[in-house]
């Protein structure tokens, strides 16, 4: 079996392993993979058509359905072409229906150092922080694949941590370093966890990512805050670093409901 999350087939089809698995239930793809997974599909087609150099300032997932660890289909077209902005757009189906949709705005580089300011504080280093868990009622190979290091102690709602992984993104096509950052971001609400998976569902409706430069090296630093409101909704929202300093943020939109375990 690949250490891969996912494994190229050819013509834009990819086949997701053990290590892909969700969190909720058996059977089911973690969408982190999959967001990583419609990153490369983006990048590989900018390249294909020989987009502008253009660097990535957001990129926003919806998650359109039950993600079933099985073969995906994804395919990509330019919805906005420009030398200075751009936006793509990639959507994944299984089994002949589309689960997922990503759409990436690009911007065109320039040297704003010296009006650069309002990143958050940088997180203690990875070096500093503790090996830690995910809450062992997380199911699926993904969680479980990943290495987590706790900064100091986390409360329901709050934590902050670094998350990376040892197992390349996809076996069978070189990936970026972006891609492979990105596709570790969908795991924020459980650095935080707010009530435990066996007691409640929080899954979440969407991942949005804004950057404020392009993230550097594997470990991945979110400082996170999970918020749930009395009507079944939630947030989660968490500032993103690298070793350097503060990068960016996420946010995800959250459906609270009791879990069918409690």
């Amino acid at each position: 079996m690949t250490d891969a999350y996912l494994t190229a087939l050819g013509g834009d089809r990819y086949l997701p392993s053990e290590h892909a698995g969700g969190a909720w239930q058996p059977g089911e793809l973690h969408f982190a993979p999959l967001g990583g997974l419609l990153t490369h599909a983006i990048e590989r087609h900018r390249d294909a058509i020989g987009g502008a150099p253009l660097l990535l300032s957001r990129i926003a997932f919806d998650i359109l359905g039950f993600l079933a660890l099985d073969e995906i289909a994804v395919r990509v077209e330019t919805r906005r072409p420009g030398r200075t902005i751009e936006l793509t757009e990639a959507t994944a189906s299984i089994a002949g229906r589309d689960v997922a949709v990503a759409r990436a705005w690009h911007s065109v580089a320039g040297d704003t150092a010296s009006v650069e300011g309002g990143a958050a504080l940088a997180l203690a280093s990875p070096a500093g922080a503790h090996p830690a868990t995910f809450d062992e009622s997380w199911g699926g190979g993904f969680v479980r694949s990943l290495e987590l290091r706790q900064i100091g102690e986390a409360s329901p709602g709050r934590g902050a941590a670094w998350v990376r992984s040892a197992h390349p993104l996809v076996d069978g096509e070189p990936v970026s370093a972006l891609a492979r950052w990105i596709g570790l971001i969908d795991v924020v609400n459980g650095v935080a966890v707010r009530a435990t998976p066996d007691a409640w569902m929080f899954p979440n409706l969407d991942l949005t990512v804004h950057l404020l430069r392009q993230p550097e090296g594997g470990w991945i630093g979110m400082d996170t805050t999970v918020a749930f409101g009395p009507t079944g909704q939630g947030i989660t929202a968490a500032e993103l670093h690298d070793e350097r300093g503060h990068v960016g943020r996420a946010s995800q939109t959250l459906t609270v409901r009791p879990s069918p375990r409690g």
